[in-house]
């Protein structure tokens, strides 16, 4: 474990640049099997469906103050989900670990639902050590994805 500062703390508007560079990167979108948007889709779609709805837990992690990433949990239907996105310089240096450990202290929900894609060995390993369980696979267009679950208390 590295001894970078790694904390979290609110969105705010001025990040959604980074966030998006981070999208574009092709190999995070390789990697996550998700296609990068434009910059307008990027935007429309964190202002609307991420920023502006009260049910979305949104948290920046920063790494020695910088943004190096984000966690967010929404509701699909009767499920709450999980999603990150870290920028390549954070991987493979434990701050997903420390962020999503943080992360779970601020989101009680549970159960509690994450759907990686399944060649992401990366992410799947870091879901499994906060205790999330395979219960099988679903679809996203032509790939295939785990979906996970953190058991209720």
């Amino acid at each position: 474990m590295s001894d970078d500062d790694v904390r979290l703390r609110d969105t705010v508007e001025t990040d959604l640049d980074l966030f998006l560079a981070y999208e574009l990167d092709p190999e995070a979108a390789r990697r996550s099997r998700f296609e990068p948007r434009t910059r307008e889709a990027f935007m429309s779609h964190w202002r609307t469906r991420i920023l502006g709805d009260d049910t979305v837990l949104v948290q920046t992690v920063t790494v020695d103050g910088v943004p190096a990433g984000n966690l967010v949990a929404w509701w699909e239907g009767e499920r709450r989900f999980i999603g990150y996105w870290f920028g390549r310089p954070y991987w493979g240096r434990g701050i997903g670990t420390r962020a999503l450990t943080s992360f779970l202290e601020l989101e009680r929900n549970r159960p509690l639902y994450a759907d990686p894609f399944t060649g992401n060995t990366a992410s799947l390993r870091l879901l499994e050590r906060h205790g999330f369980q395979p219960q099988g696979t679903v679809h996203h267009g032509e790939d295939d994805h785990t979906l996970l679950v953190l058991p209720g208390e």
